[in-house]
């Protein structure tokens, strides 16, 4: 390989790892912590906050950039996205959304497609028994949102 050739697929490696840095979810760590805690023996006793109506209760964990982060029951974690104007925006602030987690994961969870649909993404673990799905839904103010929820299967 010439030297040229070299110094251009450094560049392009840079070029790509300072992309992949800027797309680094906020919520990242916050994520990660909420995920581990689903394995848990008192699963997400640790982030209750005050009860709400019905079986629902804040939560003292609430991840950066999201909204209405709640806890539902013993077993489910979920926010929502920042408010979006349209349906399209929700799309695609949900395919965002799902690579932010994939690369937060660092390879350790996968989209299953063929539980995942336009409008609704269905990730898992490569281990374990958590999973996370996106939907996109409208909040009570009529406006479109990506609802995370984050949950132990079985």
């Amino acid at each position: 390989m010439t030297f040229a050739r070299v110094s251009i697929a450094v560049a392009l490696a840079v070029t790509s790892a300072g992309a992949v840095a800027q797309d680094a979810a906020p919520y990242c760590a916050d994520l990660k912590r909420v995920a581990s805690l689903a394995s848990a023996r008192d699963r997400f006793a640790s982030i209750a906050g005050k009860p709400r109506e019905g079986n629902f209760s804040d939560t003292v964990l609430a991840l950066t950039g999201w909204m209405d982060c709640s806890l539902y029951g013993s077993g489910m974690y979920t926010c929502d996205s920042q408010p979006l104007r349209t349906k399209d925006e929700a799309g695609r602030a949900q395919v965002k959304t799902s690579d932010q987690i994939l690369s937060c994961f660092a390879g350790s969870w996968l989209e299953i497609k063929d539980r995942s649909s336009p409008g609704y993404v269905v990730l898992h673990p490569a281990r374990g028994s958590a999973s996370i799905t996106l939907s996109i839904d409208e909040n009570e103010s009529k406006e479109f949102v990506v609802r995370m929820a984050l949950f132990v299967r079985g």
